[in-house]
């Protein structure tokens, strides 16, 4: 058994160059800076206050969440722990396994919540039920 527990999720410091005039560049590379390849991008953006968004897990996807602009909080549930973590800087970027609950919350005015996936859009991946997610852990 295999079963990754939110002390496997991580946050990345992405690479970053300053320039004083120029502004900041990060890089992200598939395989690299990224524990994956890349194979879709999607951002979250004009939360409305209060609202949330996931509250969902994936079979076999992996992400990588990034603040592009705001902050907001993730919290990851593997059925036994809950752990949080506020992203606020575009810089940082949260590691997430396959088979872990994540909810995202908190969202600031005018954030941007750009997610990488491994995987293309399959519905079939994602467990949307939290009492399904708990049998999913138990026969993983």
């Amino acid at each position: 058994m295999n079963t990754k527990t939110v002390y496997d999720c991580s946050v990345i410091e992405l690479d970053r160059h300053s320039s004083d005039r120029k502004g900041n560049l990060s890089v992200v590379s598939n395989l690299t800076t990224v524990p994956f390849q890349v194979k879709r991008v999607f951002y979250i953006y004009d939360v409305p206050g209060g609202e949330s968004r996931g509250a969902h897990a994936h079979r076999s996807l992996f992400q990588l969440i990034i603040a592009a602009s705001g902050s907001f909080t993730v919290t990851l549930d593997d059925g036994n722990v809950r752990r949080s973590f506020t992203l606020n800087h575009p810089y940082k970027a949260l590691f997430v396994h396959p088979g872990i609950w994540e909810t995202i919350e908190d969202f600031s005015s005018g954030a941007v919540c750009l997610v990488l996936a491994s995987e293309p859009y399959d519905e079939a991946d994602y467990i949307r039920n939290y009492d399904e997610f708990l049998k999913h852990r138990l026969n993983s």
